[in-house]
């Protein structure tokens, strides 16, 4: 059994990593066939009938709980990192929704054959640091014995109905923004495999720790058309949901607005440092993407780095050009500023759902 005084690797424990080891799009909508139903009851204004990123529950008096839970094996091998990623991750569904967190309840599984309650402890400890930068109390949880450790949380929220953000409610015209840079999943098996360079070390980490806070200030803003999170499907995953949730095709002119976490992500694409969450990523919608052929041999390495599956990623924001000024505002207001750049915007159904252009 390994304890917290020797040498802890977590990643060494689980198979996967992080929102890496979401179940693929494609084998997730089978086993969900036909449960995408409308609402069985008339409080319920957001449910299983879409792929959203939280339930929503009408308590009355214009007011929502939002209902979310995400949880997932260790994308760093830092027991405290994990739970405070694992807890960022989780909250950031209430964020995504325009909504408030209000209290939090931890789910564990342990091998507790292999890994002492001491470093169960320091993951905890971590989650309940994230929540209380949230402003919210971790008020419990369940814990089972398994054979891979997995934290994460169950969340609620509040939210005026009037400010409910969804990801399927975007408008031909809106302009695209999103709050982190992408490449999460490229750094962390680059650093499974021992090959991330020294002054690489901790930037997936740091990010990951990040707070969605910014999303219940764009709640308000209603110009503001739909919101999502960008997590284990990539980026072209989630925004395949958005546009095909609203009727919709997004446009991507270029990379160059896209912000990636460093320069260095083609030289780790080009020595394998790719999670197998981002080839079943692309198997499962890439026939609905559109890469311009101008691309040439590069189109492979556009995949890698669009669909790279994100853990604690940031937000996706769709708002109506009329509203950019005040989605800056409020970026700056959380220290997001240098997001500024829309990195695309939606247009009438096209039949693929997105378009990468060059």
């Amino acid at each position: 059994m390994i304890s917290m005084e020797q040498e802890i690797k977590l990643t060494q424990y689980s198979h996967g990593a992080g929102c890496g080891c979401k179940i693929a799009p494609k084998i997730l909508e089978e086993i969900l066939s036909g449960s995408f139903t409308l609402p069985d009851n008339k409080n319920l204004l957001v449910g299983n009938h879409s792929k959203d990123d939280a339930a929503v529950y009408d308590i009355g008096n214009g007011t929502a709980i939002i209902s979310t839970t995400d949880f997932f094996m260790p994308v760093v091998d830092d027991p405290f990192e994990f739970g405070r990623i694992a807890a960022a991750n989780a909250i950031s569904d209430v964020y995504a929704m325009g909504g408030k967190p209000l209290l939090a309840i931890a789910i564990l599984g342990w091998p507790v054959n292999k890994l002492s309650p001491s470093v169960a402890r320091k993951v905890i400890e971590g989650g309940k640091s994230i929540c209380a930068e949230a402003g919210i109390p971790l008020a419990g949880g369940h814990s089972i014995d398994s054979p891979e450790p997995i934290f994460g949380l169950a969340v609620n929220g509040l939210v005026d109905i009037k400010n409910i953000k969804q990801n399927n409610t975007a408008k031909a015209g809106d302009i695209l923004f999103l709050t982190k840079p992408l490449g999460v999943g490229i750094l962390t098996t680059a650093e499974k495999k021992g090959m991330l360079k020294p002054e690489h070390a901790g930037t997936a980490a740091r990010q990951m720790m990040q707070l969605n806070k910014a999303g219940e200030a764009l709640g308000k803003i209603k110009a503001v058309s739909a919101m999502t999170d960008v997590t284990g499907f990539g980026l072209l995953g989630h925004l395949t949901e958005m546009a095909e949730g609203s009727d919709l095709t997004a446009v991507i002119p270029g990379l160059s607005a896209i912000p990636f976490i460093n320069d260095d992500l083609e030289y780790y694409i080009s020595r394998q440092c790719v999670p197998g969450g981002t080839h079943r990523n692309w198997d499962s919608y890439g026939h609905k993407i559109s890469i311009s052929e101008t691309w040439g041999d590069k189109s492979e390495i556009v995949k890698c780095l669009l669909a790279d599956p994100q853990t604690s990623g940031g937000l996706l924001i769709a708002a109506n050009r009329g509203a950019v000024k005040e989605v800056e505002s409020v970026l700056n207001e959380y220290d997001l500023g240098k997001h500024f750049t829309p990195i695309g915007y939606f247009t009438e159904n096209e039949e693929m759902a997105v378009l990468v252009q060059a």
